[in-house]
């Protein structure tokens, strides 16, 4: 037999310091993790199963074994899943193959409760049985091995750990927990029981113990005034029993699920350590059968916009689990969705080649994405909903269930909005849905909470377009010239912060028949909103200011595409806009700070001609370096940097001095 000792990756030592030394709050989870790897373990002999029935051997029933020894202060976690030969038992236990023990210790807070809950969600649960073990021993053989083919890895959770060959008859893998003083309470079957019923019990295969019963002491002494007996207590029987419902979950009849055991299957699934913001659990019958329960969460994952990793729900055929993450049964913009779609009609040796082609997995999808949509409407509906009396004098009757929705969209578009977003580009089909899904920030409201809905409901009468700008951050966009005419004529206009809206607002022109306008794009056009008397006001001045523009033009021509009066400023000698159909100055700067190739397009100067600033151009000696100086300036309160900062400091310094 070879034996041999080798280091954690430092990534995984840094990582059992912290478990052994900082966290021993809430430990049971501990029990949760080691056997939701176990079910995994079986999941996945099941899937290899599909093409290789020998590999069952001789133990066709799947099936995860608790048991625990006393006198030896042992717990074993025991399943006759896909077990691991000794490459895979240093690969998978030695080191952390994804990149996420960095973020997870970025995350940690100091709480250690909440910093015990982090361990599962980065994929490291494994290394939660140190909680409660100063030792753990794994004693394994992969299906299809050989009997002396076994390996057996031990570790004290310290820099290193040993492997070495051994002979084990069944498949599968034994995870021995060496446990510490302070988790004996681990060694008694009530215990045991409550947490796999608390985390454990939707488990879809059995989770077995040995019965114990009450044995009475032996008789030593009958004349003994105690009786003369030694102690009783519980031993085992050499039966066992399963202690969950080894059904799936999903199978279940809702009514009999409760909203704890919703949430723990969740929890699960996910290795989040919150609860859900909300499910749905349905079966659908028709062309395609399947069930889905969906879940949305509270918090956004660390890794959400991590292009790389894959995201889906666990698919599942006739209840035989086929793969995680299956990417083609829910679309990009909704990867935050958790969950399990178990179908009835796609074949067992499913690829993912014939899931992106199945018209089933495509019926999947459609139906997937529509409930999830209409989740998000029933919370968004329950949102803002008041109790106070209405204009009737009469109060509305809220339940208990409408009551416990409000506020849970509001939470949901914090985490996810601007994913949400993505699917106005990616799913044209549910576009008007989506669009009435989004919300903004305002120049009524800091705060993202105004749908289009809302604001089509507070436009002024004869606004003919829904007025929005786009800006790096809020206190930008709140304080842009663009916006001056706006606000003197108290015409609401959205504010639009997130890197995603450019892209997201090219496949969104209009919302129930109202245009989208952007008010950084094109001359602005109040239409019915402006009177007479400013349209000829605005003429008169753009007429006596030709000659200044015609030298601003001349001045400017490498910088500006074309130089014009505005009637959209108020208090600022200028600003800078596009052509309707040209690319926004802010889009262009994020192409090219994501490394990728922006159009070289020139914007247009807009000028007050009312401003000091501007009435002092004409016949100054100064004006070649005011006109760049007006144009500089335009370019930084939209959030940009002119090209040459240090000329721009120049010539403010000279005209200063």
């Amino acid at each position: 037999m070879s034996k041999q000792t080798l280091s954690f990756q430092a990534e995984v030592a840094q990582l059992l310091h912290l478990v052994t030394h900082s966290l021993y709050s809430n430990q049971e989870i501990f029990l949760r993790e080691l056997i939701s790897n176990a079910s995994d373990a079986c999941d996945k002999l099941r899937f290899e199963a599909l093409d290789k029935p020998d590999l069952y051997e001789d133990a066709p029933n799947l099936e995860v074994r608790v048991t625990f020894d006393k006198a030896a202060k042992t717990l074993t976690i025991t399943d006759n899943g896909i077990g691991m030969s000794q490459q895979e038992a240093i690969d998978h236990l030695g080191t952390i193959a994804k990149s996420g023990t960095k973020d997870f210790m970025g995350k940690l807070s100091g709480d250690q409760k909440a910093d015990a809950q982090l361990i599962g969600q980065f994929g490291v649960g494994f290394y939660s049985g140190f909680i409660v073990a100063d030792k753990i021993t794994v004693e394994s053989r992969r299906a299809g091995l050989k009997a002396e083919e076994g390996v057996r890895w031990i570790s004290g959770g310290t820099g290193d750990f040993e492997v070495e060959t051994i002979t084990r008859a069944p498949r599968g893998t034994s995870i021995i927990l060496h446990l510490r003083d302070d988790a004996e309470e681990y060694l008694n079957a009530w215990k045991l029981k409550q947490v796999i019923a608390k985390y454990s019990d939707h488990i879809s295969l059995p989770i077995l113990m040995e019965k114990e019963e009450w044995k009475d002491g032996e008789l030593i002494n009958p004349n003994d005034e105690n009786g003369g007996r030694q102690p009783g207590g519980m031993v085992k029987t050499g039966e066992w029993e399963t202690i969950n419902k080894a059904s799936a979950l999903w199978t279940r009849p809702k009514k009999d699920i409760t909203e704890e055991q919703y949430a723990e299957f969740y929890k699960t699934i996910s290795h989040d350590h919150e609860a859900p913001l909300t499910w749905a659990h349905n079966r659908v019958e028709g062309n395609t059968e399947y069930t889905q329960l969906l879940y949305i969460p509270a918090k956004a994952p660390f890794d959400l916009w991590n292009r790389d990793k894959k995201a889906g729900v666990k698919l599942y055929v006739k209840r035989v689990f086929i793969m995680d993450d299956a990417e083609a049964l829910m679309p990009t913009y909704l990867r935050f969705v958790k969950g399990v779609i178990d179908s009835a009609d796609l074949p067992l040796n499913v690829s993912r080649e014939l899931l992106q082609e199945s018209r089933d997995v495509r019926a999947i999808r459609e139906g997937s994405t529509k409930r999830v949509l209409s989740m998000l409407e029933d919370l968004a509906k329950h949102d803002k909903h008041d109790t106070a009396a209405g204009a009737d004098g009469v109060t509305d009757v809220v339940d208990a269930d409408d009551k416990a929705k409000e506020g849970k969209y509001t939470q949901f578009y914090s985490e996810f909005g601007a994913v949400l977003k993505e699917g106005l580009g990616e799913d044209f089909g549910n576009r008007e849905r989506l669009a009435k899904l989004l919300r903004f920030a305002s120049t009524t409201s800091d705060a993202v909470t105004v749908g289009f809905a809302d604001y089509k409901a507070r436009m002024k009468e004869g606004q003919e377009a829904i007025y929005y700008i786009t800006a790096d951050t809020l206190a930008a966009a709140k304080n842009s010239p663009q916006l001056e005419v706006f606000k003197k004529k108290g015409i609401e206009v959205l504010l639009m912060t997130d890197r995603v809206d450019e892209w997201a607002l090219n496949y969104l022109h209009e919302f129930d028949g109202t245009p989208l306008q952007s008010v950084a794009k094109g001359a602005v056009d109040l239409g019915k909103l402006q009177d007479e008397a400013e349209k000829k006001a605005a003429e008169e001045a753009a007429e006596a200011f030709k000659p200044v523009l015609a030298k601003l033009k001349e001045a400017l021509k490498d910088k500006a595409e074309d130089v014009r009066v505005t009637t959209r400023l108020v208090d600022s000698p200028a600003c800078l806009v596009v052509q309707d159909d040209g690319m926004s100055t802010q889009l262009a700067r994020m192409l090219k700070q994501a490394g990728q190739q922006a159009p070289e397009t020139k914007p247009v100067l807009e000028v007050n001609a009312e401003h000091a600033l501007v009435k002092k151009l004409d016949g100054s000696v100064h004006f070649h370096d005011l006109a760049h100086i007006l144009f500089d300036q335009a370019l930084l309160a939209e959030g940009g940097l002119p090209e040459d900062p240090a000329a721009y400091v120049k010539r403010v310094n000279a005209l200063l001095v």
